[in-house]
């Protein structure tokens, strides 16, 4: 069972391997699709009606992505990130988020420099062993697109 403390503002996440389930769907005209599961969406909405502030930090561009941020209202969302790492010090130093206010939500080893800068950090069944064995690191219960991001929001509101 996820444990946050009631000074968390911010959660900022992951999107593949999180929201989804870690699969691209490769249609035959050459575009690509994800399937995300409606406990997580709805996970967004709990947290957004309940106050809380939600950053996207993901690795890939993709449409799900976009369409969410829009029926969300997710101002901080960055795509095609590389070192992820940088843009989370950018939003942390940007609304001047302290280590106890933020947590992280990630899934792979691109997701590390912000598990090991984050003093909250949660990952997903599935992720790799270096992840896993980040100091303090939580582990949900649901993999990622099974109801993974709901379980954080879960943890905040309920």
């Amino acid at each position: 069972m996820i444990k946050l403390p009631d000074t968390i503002k911010w959660i900022i996440t992951d999107f593949d391997g999180i929201m989804t389930d870690n699969c691209v769907y490769i249609n035959s005209d050459g575009s690509m699709s994800r399937k995300v599961n409606f406990k997580d969406i709805m996970g967004i909405s709990i947290l957004k009606k309940n106050g809380f502030n939600i950053a996207i930090i993901s690795g890939e561009k993709n449409s799900a992505i976009e369409i969410l941020s829009k029926r969300f209202n997710i101002s901080e969302v960055h795509q095609n990130i590389r070192v992820k790492v940088d843009v989370l010090h950018s939003i942390v130093e940007k609304y001047g988020i302290s280590k106890e206010e933020f947590v992280y939500v990630g899934d792979d080893i691109n997701d590390l420099g912000c598990m090991e800068y984050a003093d909250y950090k949660i990952t997903v069944p599935h992720a790799p062993e270096v992840l896993k064995n980040v100091k303090n690191i939580q582990i949900t219960d649901s993999d990622g697109g099974m109801g993974a991001f709901r379980e954080v929001a879960d943890c905040l509101v309920g």
